[in-house]
């Protein structure tokens, strides 16, 4: 039997040649730099040692010394790299082997035939979901062939029948077979050199320092050598733009061909509904993730989160209604973009991946259906794949810190436990998704108006103002982005917007035209806001109750005012301490957090405020209570004898980060108490 053969398009060897005409210009910047560096280190040398013999005095020798460092410091800083060892993390990954798992080796195998490309070298899983192509980079592998190794996340297989395994391993066979990949390896050090004389400087910024300390005549030079340093940083800022680029053009071509690949093999049905289902397993995935991190305090762990990922994710797909094939979801392309109103366009030369709408456009134009599909448990080619489920679980729990021993959550509390949670941190299915993206906006309590209709509550909530609550959404984004297009250091030259090509300069231009269909939008839904309130209202006076919900809504209004004011304080302090991960003068470091000062009390004083608060009673765990009395209690120092103190520094962005999560959970505390009293007049009317 043949291989599979699938010519290269005419876009990909255009992205190849980018890519490579990218990485060779690097190249010729690079080595034209460490020559003039290397001339430029041997003139100071032979200048200064001639200074010195010259007229040998203490001040010939040390201009002497001075002029030599300004060519060694600026060629050190141009190698350095070479001494830098990158180690890769493995401790995530389990290897695997045929003689344990062998029908799923037996696809491996008939797959590398298939499609005529090297086996990999090692197969390994993972918890992820996800599946990839790695290899092991070195300097060699940019002149010698690469053997590559193949991850398969059990998070994964766990959410996917045998053909869509089959279909995405033979994506990942694609990537095998593509020399392309070949370009990644250089990329891959190229960005190596350019991130380590960017950012990677902190030894060296030491021992300029420590040198320049040493005389006065040094110090002046190795300012020249600095500036110079300086310089080449901003051509490496230019090259790492073009060469990322002309990579990422690659890189989503590399997606579709290896896309085409997979569906010359199976179809592009399994394909497509893997890609489309992934999210939702993803989703599964990091809620229990997310649910077991919330037990930390109260020492809980799982024994399998893949069991209790295929409990959510069915769990998921019961409450959006979608249909079951063979035990699993099926997720169609309206599902997963029917919340997306936005009517902005931006191409995103950044992306390593195409969207999962161009990927299944290009594969059901390129491809063809074929009808023999395997619709078994993708797990079922694993040999005892819950010991493998509890192994990779185990390994997940075994970095977290307990207090005491954890206690196995079992499987039907787990259930229980999690529907609860769930039902706690969503609103009503009675309001439609109505509020789940949108905010009452603020309106006169005391502007009564009667209503009568009876079929009222249908029309407030219907999928029609739904869909305009989710375009008022998308406005805004669009509005936001656009401004960021706008702005002068923005890339972005055109872009569309409702279904027309613009460019840059008429970004702002556009923003004004959208505003006024946003003010629309946003009258359109207060006027709907004030019926939902006297709808309410009107069943509260007539089951003759106490008046409870004027109050909710003022408490709801009443944090949304505080809400953007306290985000704002959030916000301002994050981008006045950008200079911590930042090379900084010492002098101006103290400057800077004498400046955050301000800030920090106020910080406090709404921390303080917020501890006192018993909406947040549920979220304050040991952990941030303890941090946020480290941080309130006393005046922490964040820099002292030419140091940061990292462990403060821990303490303050804890404090600022858990505050603004804490922020966001009391506006749906104060929105969710609103909606369940709606819920319970509903019930009693």
């Amino acid at each position: 039997m043949s291989a599979i053969s699938v010519s290269v398009t005419d876009k990909f060897k255009k992205q190849s040649k980018k890519a490579v005409n990218a990485i060779a210009l690097f190249m010729f910047a690079y080595v034209t730099i460490l020559l003039l560096a290397i001339a430029l280190t041997i003139g100071c040398v032979f200048a200064g040692l001639g200074l010195i013999v010259s007229f040998p005095h203490f001040i010939t020798l040390a201009v002497g010394v001075g002029l030599a460092s300004l060519g060694v410091f600026v060629l050190i800083f141009l190698v350095k790299f070479l001494f830098k060892k990158n180690k890769i993390d493995y401790s995530h990954l389990k290897e695997i082997k045929a003689i344990d798992h062998p029908e799923l080796f037996k696809m491996i195998d008939e797959l590398v035939m298939d499609i005529g490309t090297m086996y990999p070298k090692k197969v390994y899983v993972s918890p992820d979901v996800n599946a990839s192509v790695f290899y092991d980079s070195s300097f060699l592998s940019m002149f010698m062939p690469i053997e590559k190794n193949l991850q398969i996340g059990i998070g994964l297989v766990n959410c996917i029948h045998v053909d869509e395994l089959k279909s995405i391993l033979a994506h990942e066979f694609g990537h095998f077979s593509q020399k392309s990949m070949k370009v990644g390896s250089y990329v891959y050090h190229v960005n190596q050199i350019i991130h380590n004389m960017l950012f990677d400087n902190e030894s060296y910024d030491k021992m300029v320092a420590k040198w320049a300390e040493s005389s006065g005549y040094l110090a002046l030079f190795l300012i020249v050598a600095v500036k110079i340093v300086a310089g080449i940083q901003w051509l490496l800022v230019k090259l790492y733009a073009i060469v990322n680029k002309a990579y990422l053009g690659l890189s989503r071509e590399m997606e579709f061909h290896a896309d085409e690949i997979a569906v010359k093999v199976s179809g592009y049905e399994p394909l497509k509904s893997s890609l489309l289902r992934m999210n939702l397993a993803d989703y599964a995935f990091n809620s229990v993730v997310g649910f077991y991190e919330k037990k930390i305090d109260t020492n809980i762990k799982s024994s399998n989160v893949f069991k209790e990922q295929f409990y959510a994710m069915s769990f998921y797909s019961e409450i959006d209604n979608l249909e079951l094939n063979h035990k699993l979801p099926m997720v169609t392309l309206y599902e997963q973009t029917k919340f997306n109103k936005s009517k902005l366009v931006i191409k995103n030369q950044w992306a390593s991946h195409p969207s999962v709408e161009d990927r299944i456009k290009e594969m059901e134009v390129k491809g063809e259906k074929i009808v023999s599909a395997d619709k078994r448990l993708a797990k079922c080619l694993f040999n005892d794949f819950e010991l493998l489920e509890k192994d990779l679980t185990s390994f997940m729990f075994s970095s977290v810190i307990y207090k005491e021993t954890p206690e196995v959550l079992g499987f039907d509390k787990f259930k229980t436990q999690f529907n609860e949670a769930f039902a706690e941190n969503t609103f009503s299915k009675i309001f439609n998704g109505y509020y789940d993206n949108y905010n009452t906006q603020e309106f006169n309590l005391e502007n009564e108006i009667l209503i009568t209709n009876t079929d009222v509550f249908n029309n407030l909530f219907s999928d029609e103002i739904v869909d305009k609550c989710y375009e008022a959404f998308a406005i805004e984004a669009d509005i936001e982005a656009l401004k960021i297009v706008s702005e002068k250091q923005s890339e972005i030259k055109t872009f569309d917007y409702d279904g027309n090509r613009y460019v840059k300069n008429e970004a702002l231009k556009l923003v004004e035209s959208i505003k006024n269909e946003q003010a629309n939008l946003k009258d359109e839904l207060k006027s709907n806001d004030i019926k939902i309130f006297n709808y309410f209202l009107q069943i509260e006076k007539d089951l003759d109750k106490q008046t409870q919900l004027k109050e909710l809504y003022n408490d709801c209004f009443e944090f949304t005012d505080e809400y953007d004011e306290k985000l704002a304080l959030i916000n301002d302090l994050f981008n006045k301490l950008e200079f911590v991960s930042q090379t900084t003068e010492y002098k101006q470091i103290e400057v800077n957090f004498l400046e955050c000062d301000k800030f920090e009390k106020k910080l406090k004083l709404h921390i303080d405020a917020l501890l006192s608060n018993s909406i947040y009673e549920v979220e304050l765990t040991e952990d941030i209570k303890s941090n946020f009395e480290k941080y309130t209690s006393t005046k922490l120092l964040y820099f002292s004898n030419e140091k940061y103190i990292d462990d403060n520094l821990q303490v303050l962005f804890k404090a600022i980060n858990d505050y603004g999560l804490l922020l966001n959970y009391g506006y749906f505390k104060y929105k969710k108490q609103l909606l369940n009293y709606k819920e319970s007049l509903m019930i009693m009317s």
